[in-house]
């Protein structure tokens, strides 16, 4: 199989990357890198599988020939981190919006099957937990940048989805929730990389707000294994899956976790947003995924509790700093 990703160079992408060639499988990347890095795939470089394009998904003379050769594509590449998004609120929309029309339109054009990554976010400020894919969504005020990213994943989908019931496309949507694992940068606002980057340096943590907000942390890998296997699952097709893990804690108590399983003297610090971002930032105080409908459709679920991704994290990034 000859697989096209987009965004191939970021965490969940090159990630990815490895499985597919481990498979065996052919894989192109396109990639800006504007938030991936040359450093995820220069591993794959020596592979004669492997073949790397620095582009913009937006450039239509990149795209068509590469997805011309492909047989399926994992769309990956968007503006991500709320960091990113706060500060960048045009260059969100454009490369969400923009470049997914882009890539449906050559994968119409070619007949190619498309995943479609998509997120959480979308789910707004909803107080429905666990979030099921077709609860109703709700956002805040066009004045909040922060919105502009779930509107953009929102559209992304309505546009997928309006690929294939018009013209049958293959389009599978994935609404990712928090997923972590080894190489994920803390650059954009990712919140468990910050935290065992600091806490292996013994500095503050910072926690914005009151830390009471609740994640449900899921590793990387098996989110791979979810994409992959909807991606060969026909009956997928046309709808949309919560991707995630259903444990759930707060952000102090993640903060707590960290240091201790550290051994880290660093100290907990409480910030408002704005003293983060620069700019009020509203934020959700839980976000739960409810995983049935991925269960039912091809048996998945998350196997990687957050004590074993916080271990091989915590490892890997001590490794970088010399810690161990």
């Amino acid at each position: 199989m000859k697989a096209l990703i987009t965004g191939g160079a970021g965490f969940i992408g090159s990630h990815l990357t490895g499985k597919l060639l481990a498979e065996e499988n052919q894989v192109a990347v396109i990639d800006n890198l504007s938030t991936g890095s040359l450093e995820n795939i220069i591993g794959f470089k020596a592979n004669p599988d492997f073949a790397f394009v620095e582009g913009d998904i937006r450039q239509l003379e990149l795209i068509e020939p590469l997805v011309e050769q492909c047989d399926v594509i994992y769309h990956l590449a968007a503006a991500v981190g709320v960091k990113l998004i706060a500060e960048d609120p045009v260059h969100t929309i454009e490369t969400n919006i923009g470049g997914t029309e882009i890539v449906l339109n050559a994968a119409n054009h070619f007949g190619k099957k498309i995943l479609l990554a998509s997120s959480s976010e979308v789910y707004g400020k909803s107080d429905s937990i666990p979030f099921r894919e077709d609860d109703d969504i709700v956002l805040g005020s066009t004045s909040v940048s922060r919105w502009s990213y779930a509107c953009s994943k929102a559209i992304d989908e309505f546009l997928g989805l309006a690929f294939n019931q018009q013209y049958g496309l293959g389009v599978v949507i994935c609404r990712f929730f928090n997923t972590i694992g080894p190489g994920q940068t803390g650059q954009y606002g990712m919140v468990v990389p910050r935290f065992v980057q600091n806490a292996l340096k013994n500095e503050p943590i910072q926690i914005c707000g009151t830390g009471k907000q609740t994640r449900c942390f899921s590793y990387v890998g098996d989110l791979i294994d979810a994409i992959t296997k909807l991606m060969d699952c026909e009956k997928a097709m046309g709808k949309v899956y919560n991707i995630g893990s259903n444990e759930e804690i707060s952000i102090e108590e993640l903060a707590d976790k960290i240091i201790s399983m550290t051994g880290s003297k660093s100290k907990k610090q409480f910030v408002s947003y704005e003293q983060a971002y620069g700019r009020p930032i509203e934020d959700m105080m839980r976000r739960v995924p409810s995983i049935e409908r991925i269960n039912k459709t091809i048996g998945w679920e998350p196997k990687t509790s957050l004590d074993e991704i916080l271990s091989e994290i915590i490892e890997s990034e001590s490794k970088k700093k010399g810690v161990l």
